[in-house]
């Protein structure tokens, strides 16, 4: 895989990291919402439940960000150190005249 691919799909991880957590912002705020109305209702199980969902959903969401840190900044040095933008401008000339 040439350096311009690989730093292309590096891009595309991160993004799809960013979007599961995003994703997964998503759900602990729809469990936070059913806990709040369960509040009301007083269901035992979704009080029992619950909680249990929630924190395993910040604990994903916590793994989630670590990843996304260390891959951003992996992808963010690769691109860095191999000249990325140079080689993109290179492909674009390539593109041009062929």
């Amino acid at each position: 895989m040439n350096t311009l691919k690989k730093f292309e799909l590096m891009e595309k991880i991160v993004r799809e990291l960013e979007d599961l957590q995003n994703s997964q912002q998503a759900l602990i705020q729809k469990i936070g919402k059913i806990e709040v109305d369960n509040i009301e209702l007083g269901d035992n199980r979704l009080e029992k439940d619950l909680p249990d969902v929630h924190q395993n959903l910040a604990d994903n969401l916590d793994t989630i960000s670590g990843i996304l840190d260390y891959f951003a900044g992996k992808t963010q040095n690769f691109g860095d150190k191999n000249n990325v933008d140079a080689l993109k401008e290179q492909e674009a000339i390539n593109n041009a005249t062929s």
